[in-house]
């Protein structure tokens, strides 16, 4: 059997250099759409069940994120729906190599596992026959893909209005499998049929105290595409919410209206972080006109979600002065300046979380969607304590 290596089809991302035997495989990731960015992967190989594979990513040192290769493992799956960890090291600087064992004739090999376009789909499409939900599409992408919302909830003015959102850097697929599994919390208990009965009681009580706006992918394109941090014009739209353009970044210019028009109480912005093997939050303290009762209530959210998750943190995370002059450009800080409410961006691993390890999976879709459900209950107490 000859050794193929495929990355045409969605999220796809590969540069064969040379492929004649499985144990001599040399690759290199290609860049974001009109980008210096480079970091995601995504392919199928074929090759002879049981040959030994040595995969070598020759650019891996040039990386956007090279630090983040050391103690990073790769993403790889038979079915593409069980995914776990196989044996990769980062040598020299330069190399990353991935070694293995074929125990069929194809496997699926990622920087972390893929949330296709049409599960984002198929996400969009089953709750918006749920009661109380209207999918709203806020604009188009550069490429003409829509940018999506699920607003749950009518709004009112007893209501507080909350956004989330995730994906603006479309290779941090981990933050739409967080979207996932809030969703899956907030509404799979709203038509009278508590699946999960761990979540049916805050999820209703959260849906009467709030109309959220959950975008699950702000960059179809990017995502479509093979993209780590761009759209199709190369910006990273985390980078684009002070002054986004028609031309360069629609994306972020229809979600920010979508806010603008409706108001912003709380807002959640979903990511993942290359380096850092811990799941964190970044606030908007650093924000000038926070205030004081923000400082309290985004502390409130903090240890109310540590209280939650035994996978977040909080002693790692980003130095306050990261952002320096670009601090308004980013999501959840221009969201705290302009609507004066508590803005957070919650980081996720690519790796593992350093905390509490799992050698077959690392940090994982399922991880992910277990986050996403468990964001709940700092929700609701920051809905309870903003309403006193």
């Amino acid at each position: 059997m000859s050794i193929h290596i495929n990355s045409q089809f969605d999220s796809g991302n590969i540069e064969v250099l040379s492929a004649e035997t499985a144990d001599d495989i040399r690759l290199r990731i290609r860049h974001d759409s009109n980008s210096e960015f480079l970091q995601w992967f995504h392919f199928r190989l074929t090759a002879p069940k049981g040959a030994s594979v040595r995969i070598v990513i020759e650019n891996a040192g040039e990386c956007s994120y090279a630090e983040g290769w050391h103690g990073y493992q790769c993403a790889a799956s038979h079915d593409r729906e069980d995914w776990f960890r196989i044996t990769t090291t980062y040598y020299d600087g330069k190399q990353l190599r991935i070694e293995f064992l074929m125990q069929q004739d194809n496997i699926w090999l990622a920087y972390f596992q893929p949330y296709s376009l049409e599960r984002h789909f198929d996400l969009l499409a089953r709750y918006a026959q749920k009661p109380d939900v209207k999918l709203l599409q806020l604009g188009n992408s550069i490429e003409q893909r829509s940018v999506d919302a699920l607003r749950v909830g009518q709004p009112d003015a007893a209501r507080k209005n909350i956004w989330i959102i995730a994906r603006q850097h479309p290779g941090e697929s981990m933050a739409e499998w967080c979207a996932e599994g809030l969703l899956e919390a907030l509404l799979n208990n709203n038509d009278g049929n508590d699946s999960d009965p761990e979540f049916g009681p805050i999820a209703r009580e959260v849906r009467q105290l709030a109309c959220l706006y959950i975008v699950p992918n702000v960059n179809p394109d990017g995502s479509t595409l093979g993209n780590l941090r761009s759209n199709a014009a190369g910006a990273n739209l985390n980078r684009e919410w002070r002054a986004p353009s028609a031309e360069r970044s629609p994306e972020i210019l229809c979600v920010r209206q979508g806010m603008l028009d409706n108001g912003v109480d709380l807002f959640i912005d979903l990511h993942g972080d290359e380096t850092l093997p811990y799941v964190f939050i970044d606030g908007s303290h650093m924000v000038p006109g926070y205030g004081e009762r923000n400082l309290a209530l985004q502390q409130a959210f903090l240890d109310d979600l540590l209280a939650a998750s035994p996978d977040f943190q909080t002693a790692q995370g980003y130095a306050d002065n990261r952002f320096d002059d670009e601090l308004l450009t980013l999501a959840s800080k221009w969201v705290a300046h302009q609507f004066k409410c508590v803005a957070l961006t919650l980081e996720m691993p690519f790796k593992d979380n350093a905390n509490a390890l799992d050698e077959r999976t690392g940090w994982s879709a399922a991880r992910s969607k277990r986050l996403g459900a468990l964001l709940l209950h700092p929700i609701l107490a920051h809905l309870r304590r903003a309403a006193t």
